[in-house]
């Protein structure tokens, strides 16, 4: 199973290398297979390609889509990050990004105008450099930087434990598509939809397994299995949910590179014997 990453980001989102500079480190680390899984974007995915040519390194095309999902007793509507890969027709999909484009950069403006009336100054085009002039391209990662570099806060977490996690004063929902909706049209894509990362939405037990009911219900095909450093039991209970709604597994580290340095690019889970990988579909 070494050799496949198949949830990873450039600098194209909130990644720190270059798409090409992220081929160059899965040639590294002896990867055979990477899937570029930028966020609401794969405006990096060409550049990926033209790099890997020449070397034993299969690029899959893919993104890590901004989602939705509520449950019917209660209003309240939960984020959710849908990994799409292998897509054989783009168009549905790049359509749909385009719309995911204009929400990120409309979002970004509104976080930093919250942040200016919290702060006392603006930041704004400070951020807006970071991302080359790019609008959409701002994620909440950009942000906390930037906030860290105006010495508002000493390190990225705590901009986000002060301004921008769910209940704080700069923190705006991401209105993304529907769970539903967007696997729908990764289908039309005719690509794979992978529930990413389903323990770290800070979603208790109970609403992790609802979710992960709901996304099986709605058509997904594959479940990210949780990173090495998670529990035993955690692993154990994702894994109980798949054998129970007969989903594929997907092996990603999610990687950032010096965003999150604890996180190896290559670094990913072992399935167990029984459980089916969704790169089977398309390797």
């Amino acid at each position: 199973m070494q050799g496949i990453d198949l949830h990873t980001h450039s600098n194209i989102s909130d990644g720190t290398l270059s798409p090409e500079l992220l081929v160059q480190a899965a040639i590294d680390v002896n990867l055979h297979t990477l899937a570029l899984t930028d966020h609401d974007t794969m405006d990096g995915l060409q550049r990926a390609r033209i790099a890997a040519q020449g070397h034993d390194l299969k690029i899959i095309s893919g993104t890590e889509i901004s989602s939705q999902w509520s449950r019917p007793t209660t209003k309240k509507s939960y984020g959710v990050h849908i990994v799409a890969l292998n897509m054989q027709n783009e168009a549905p999909i790049l359509e749909a990004l385009e719309q995911q484009k204009r929400v990120r950069a409309q979002r970004a403006k509104v976080i930093c105008d919250l942040l200016e009336k919290c702060i006392g100054f603006q930041i704004y085009e400070d951020v807006l450099a970071k991302v080359e002039d790019q609008a959409d391209r701002i994620t909440r990662t950009h942000i906390a930087k930037t906030l860290v570099e105006k010495k508002v806060v000493t390190r990225p977490q705590q901009a986000f434990d002060r301004f921008l996690k769910e209940g704080r004063r700069a923190f705006v929902k991401f209105e993304g598509l529907g769970l539903k909706e967007t696997i729908d049209m990764i289908h039309e894509s005719k690509g794979l939809a992978v529930l990413a990362h389903p323990t770290r939405y800070d979603f208790s037990a109970t609403n992790v397994r609802y979710l992960i009911e709901l996304f099986a219900a709605s058509g997904g095909d594959a479940i990210e299995l949780p990173p090495p450093m998670e529990t035993l039991s955690t692993r154990q209970m994702i894994d109980r949910m798949i054998e129970q709604y007969q989903l594929a597994v997907s092996i990603g580290s999610d990687f950032h590179g010096e965003n999150m340095p604890w996180i190896k690019l290559g670094n990913t889970p072992k399935p167990t014997a029984n459980q089916q990988g969704v790169w089977e579909r398309f390797l």
